[in-house]
């Protein structure tokens, strides 16, 4: 059973960092992508950045370049996103997900993805 549990979330301020954690059961990240997505009020759930093949391939939306950061740790079957330089704009809940559709192009959409997490609230206060 696949099974994906984000965290990391909080309260930051403008300028502020925070790391959000993506724990996985059930898959294995040779052959698994993992995707961070987020999802503000009133808007579509957008693909933030995703790791695959053991973070030989990576995929960043273009926004978020430079601010951004995926990582995976294959012992702890997590995946991590580095958020640096956080702006209001970025307050949403942050879901991790997992697809097994390893095409780098398609993993920016959610309905590349076949497992998601509960979410985690991201408040950038100004």
């Amino acid at each position: 059973e696949v099974q994906l549990q984000a965290s990391g979330g909080g309260l930051v301020q403008v300028g502020g960092s925070l790391r959000l954690s993506c724990k996985t059961s059930g898959v294995t990240f040779d052959d698994h992508a993992i995707g961070w997505f987020r999802q503000a009020p009133g808007k579509e759930r957008e693909g933030l950045a995703a790791i695959f093949k053991n973070g030989d391939k990576i995929y960043y939306k273009e926004s978020v370049k430079g601010r951004f950061a995926i990582s995976s740790d294959g012992a702890k079957n997590t995946v991590y996103l580095q958020m640096n330089n956080l702006k209001p704009e970025d307050t949403a809940v942050y879901y991790c997900a997992s697809s097994a559709r390893l095409i780098l192009s398609s993993l920016r959409r959610p309905d590349a993805y076949d497992y998601w997490g509960q979410g985690t609230q991201v408040t950038v206060s100004s």
